[in-house]
């Protein structure tokens, strides 16, 4: 059997991943010559096909990101409990004899991210927005969080939704409406799980003694919430932080090897500067 040598990133779109610098730079660290990780462009629709081509004697494994976490839940054999918790695996390890089982390295790169700069336990925190990562978020502030988690959020049906995450995993939510989303950045930890833009009002109402943000963005970086933040002498944990945790765990679960965390970083880093010039 020759040896397991291929990983990817899969999902649609893919071009601005960052997860092939951060393999790869992990792959030369290790001295794995014979490993190589590309990207590929997949939807839904092409993902059982794409599935089904791959060689398990080849492939170690692969990264998923949107949209395409949850699609993959019914094409695999296994899937693990954070996975399972958030109903979401972006990540998929092929088994010598060809079973495909899936994790989330989301929840507990968050968790580390958060570890990282000193952050362990909170009495409260907030979550602004209610997408696929605020469920993720949730998760990890089930690990963290000893109080309330306030969820600002748009409409009744993502209230509802954050409402139902959070009886799902354990976490004590009540909702706020968009529109109180200042009042948010109070809170001892701050997550913000928006698209780009969706939080840049916000940065004029960070309060005089900030507590920690954690920004899920990673380009363009800095947001303007975490500028205002960082100008305050806020914590910051960024985007970057979660994309470099969670890909340490991937490279540990389809190599076996420990993650060069530093290096990896070094080439997010570098990458992220490369597209600003």
């Amino acid at each position: 059997m020759p040896a397991r040598r291929r990983a990817a990133v899969l999902g649609s779109p893919i071009a601005h991943s960052l997860s092939p610098v951060l393999h790869r730079a992990a792959y030369a660290a290790l001295d794995l010559s014979d490993w190589r990780y590309d990207r590929f462009e997949v939807d839904e629709a092409a993902l059982p096909g794409f599935l089904a081509r791959l060689d398990p004697a080849e492939w170690a494994g692969l990264s998923l990101t949107m949209p395409l976490k949850r699609a993959v839940l019914p094409l695999l054999d296994e899937v693990g409990g954070s996975a399972a918790a958030v109903e979401a695996a972006n990540t998929v390890v092929f088994t010598g004899a060809g079973r495909r089982t899936g994790d989330n390295t989301d929840i507990p790169g968050m968790v580390a991210a958060l570890a990282e700069r000193g952050v362990t336990r909170v009495p409260a925190a907030a979550v602004l927005g209610a997408g696929a990562t605020a469920s993720s978020a949730l998760a990890a502030l089930a690990r963290v969080c000893d109080g309330e988690v306030t969820a600002y959020v748009r409409g009744p049906a993502r209230a509802a939704e954050m409402l139902r995450w959070g009886r799902r995993l354990g976490v004590a939510v009540r909702t706020a409406d968009w529109s109180a989303a200042a009042e948010a950045l109070r809170a001892p930890l701050v997550v913000a799980t928006t698209p780009a833009g969706a939080a840049d009002a916000l940065a004029g109402y960070v309060p005089d003694r900030p507590g920690t943000l954690f920004d899920v963005l990673y380009d363009p970086w800095p947001t303007p919430l975490a500028a205002a933040w960082a100008a305050r002498g806020g914590a910051v944990v960024g985007g970057l932080d979660l994309l470099v945790h969670q890909a340490a765990l991937q490279v540990e679960l389809m190599t076996g090897r420990p993650a060069p965390l530093a290096a990896m970083r070094a080439a997010g880093e570098a990458a992220l500067v490369a597209r600003t010039v």
